[in-house]
């Protein structure tokens, strides 16, 4: 039985791809482990502590960047931050994995009522027009969702707190 020209294509474009389809399997096979047996550094085994080291210094950074603050902002920064430390505590809805937003927003509208209730209080003939609330409650919800990431991320205690 001679071969025709279309079946002489497939047997060429067989062989020229490495053979049949197990001897393709076979080298796939190879390369995935090749991949699975990499060796790590001793170093690399426990990569935790590396975290906690990176953890640290990110929290540094913040702390020193929430020093440049305007005045101001330093001290709405210190009212919100005096408001969760009564919120500090284990099973607080800040510690959660994914935090309520509107919980969240709530708060900050209740943080927002004190400051406005304080500003009226220290300068009682001040009219503030309503567009500086509105910025106002923006910094203020900004400025939470900081003071609730580093609580989150103090290792302080060993661990990781949510």
């Amino acid at each position: 039985m001679a071969a025709t020209p279309l079946t002489r294509k497939k047997s060429r474009a067989g062989t020229a791809k490495g053979g049949d389809a197990y001897d393709r399997n076979k080298d796939v096979k190879g390369i995935v482990y090749m991949y699975e047996r990499k060796i790590l550094p001793f170093y690399m085994t426990y990569p935790l502590p590396m975290y906690y080291e990176e953890e640290d210094s990110i929290i540094r950074d913040l702390e020193y960047l929430q020093q440049m603050y305007p005045l101001e902002a330093k001290r709405y920064q210190k009212v919100i931050s005096g408001i969760l430390d009564k919120l500090d505590y284990e099973g607080s809805m800040i510690y959660d994995e994914y935090p309520d937003k509107w919980q969240l927003y709530k708060l900050s509208r209740d943080i927002l009522d004190r400051i406005k209730r304080e500003e009226e209080k220290d300068n009682p003939d001040g009219n503030f027009p309503p567009e500086r609330w509105e910025w106002l409650g923006d910094l203020v919800q900004i400025l939470l969702c900081y003071e609730i990431y580093k609580r989150r991320h103090n290792t302080r205690r060993g661990i990781l707190r949510f």
